[in-house]
């Protein structure tokens, strides 16, 4: 089967080749219908990242955040016309001690292999999961980070001690206002509170017990665990504030920023307190699977989701995804939607 893929060949330019699918009876045909923009995805297509990993990964088809419909599954285990979510991670193989988004051997899509610009692509079965009914289809396009959020969140309850009567969100961001309310349903009874640098996106976090610009913290705020949404240059800024001043004793600090370069942090204060420290990244297909079942037992997440929703393109060419890439650059909040009708 030929199909049509849109890789980046350099950055900033989007070329369509046609690859073959080869058909078989152990692969479903997807097509995707709604994909979303990340960070990661930008800093390919910006040219951001080291030239040596760019000449490595390029030419790449972009986008790991992404739903489709099935068209065919020899499998039987979906039915032609379903509505599902594209998991970008795919494990070659199992280990009993680590998660397959762990994995050195795992393909990840729009990093190690092709995203899911395509006009169609062949996915494993338990690669794909069922949408709950009635979900808002630009708000189901980026549930692979917020499931980068769940799985952080579950790794903090697995890793940290049981009292949880206050957690604190560094970030301000996407992944600050995703992490937050998934804090606010997975540990109803805590305090939650976040700590950005932008008064006006803090006002969008109505779901926590209080927010804080870093430079505003009352002296006697105290966390029992802490999570760091910033990334980037601010990471060290972020990480080191919640080591020297909020958390209590024994805490638990989880990353999920990414930066590029090396992050320095307090060390002897984390001695000092006895902290501990862990970093996540992407998910799994467990991690999805837990977060659709919040969605069903929470349909109203849907509501605060929704209000991250910012722009949105429909795509039928190179220069309508140019364009939504570029529109992508200049946003200061907000998830940039295609809508995917090549």
């Amino acid at each position: 089967m030929l199909n049509k893929v849109f890789e980046l060949t350099e950055p900033r330019q989007i070329v369509p080749v046609y690859k073959n699918i080869d058909m078989d009876d152990t692969h479903l045909i997807v097509r995707p219908t709604r994909l979303s923009i990340c960070h990661a995805d930008m800093r390919y297509y910006m040219g951001t990242r080291p030239k040596a990993v760019l000449k490595k990964k390029l030419p790449m088809a972009l986008i790991h955040e992404a739903i489709g419909r099935v068209e065919y599954d020899p499998t039987g285990t979906f039915r032609k016309g379903d509505d599902v979510v594209l998991i970008p991670n795919t494990p070659c193989e199992q280990d009993p001690f680590i998660a397959e988004n762990y994995l050195r051997s795992s393909v990840f899509r729009a990093s190690s292999c092709d995203g899911f610009m395509q006009e169609h692509v062949s996915m494993n079965p338990d690669r794909v999961l069922p949408l709950p009914d009635g979900i808002d289809p630009s708000v189901a396009a980026f549930t692979e980070i917020v499931s980068v959020s769940f799985h952080g969140i579950s790794r903090l309850k697995a890793f940290s001690h049981e009292r949880y009567d206050a957690i604190g969100v560094w970030g301000d961001g996407n992944l600050g206002y995703i992490t937050g309310l998934l804090i606010r349903y997975m540990f109803p009874e805590a305090k939650l509170y976040i700590f950005g640098t932008s008064e006006f996106k803090l006002q969008d976090f109505a779901f926590a017990d209080g927010t804080f610009l870093t430079d505003s913290i009352p002296q006697d705020m105290e966390l029992d665990h802490c999570i760091e949404c910033v990334g980037g240059v601010n990471a060290s800024a972020a990480i080191n504030q919640i080591i020297n001043t909020c958390i209590r004793p024994e805490g638990t600090i989880s990353l999920l920023g990414v930066s590029e370069e090396p992050v320095p942090i307090n060390t002897r204060m984390v001695l000092e307190k006895g902290l501990r420290l862990f970093g996540s990244s992407r998910s799994g297909r467990a991690d999805f699977a837990g977060l659709l079942a919040l969605y069903r037992k929470h349909p109203e997440l849907m509501n605060y989701l929704q209000k991250i929703v910012g722009m949105s393109f429909a795509v039928r060419d190179t220069r309508d995804m140019t364009e939504a890439f570029e529109a992508d650059l200049h946003k200061s909040m907000g998830k940039t939607i295609m809508v995917w009708e090549v």
